[in-house]
């Protein structure tokens, strides 16, 4: 695994690549879609995260959320500061403070 480092930017550098991923679902116990975060300008640092997550703990537990919220660097500051102006860092927080654990899927692009 990276070391997550201060800076999202950073962070970002070191994750693989999200090329031929079209979107990745958050799947909560009962197999509904919670969130969907899409391949597209605004939400790839997100999608990348998401989907290293996926690939180093294989589900979105408390364990994976606070590796996450180390990886979002200084967004996660930002969030829990202003909760709602990120909400895919906010999901995180949540599930680090004992939320529900959610199954990540990652679907290939069309």
């Amino acid at each position: 695994m990276i070391e997550p480092k201060s800076v999202f930017k950073d962070n970002l550098a070191q994750l693989p690549g999200i090329d031929g991923i079209g979107r990745i679902d958050l799947i909560d116990s009962r197999g509904a879609v919670v969130s969907s975060i899409e391949n597209k300008p605004g939400k790839q640092g997100s999608l990348a995260v998401y989907h290293y997550l996926k690939q180093a703990f294989g589900t979105l537990d408390v364990e994976a959320a606070e590796y996450g919220l180390a990886l979002f660097a200084e967004h996660t500051t930002d969030a829990r500061s202003r909760p709602g102006a990120h909400s895919n860092v906010d999901r995180l927080v949540e599930i680090a403070n004992g939320g529900e654990p959610l199954r990540i899927e990652v679907i290939a692009a069309a």
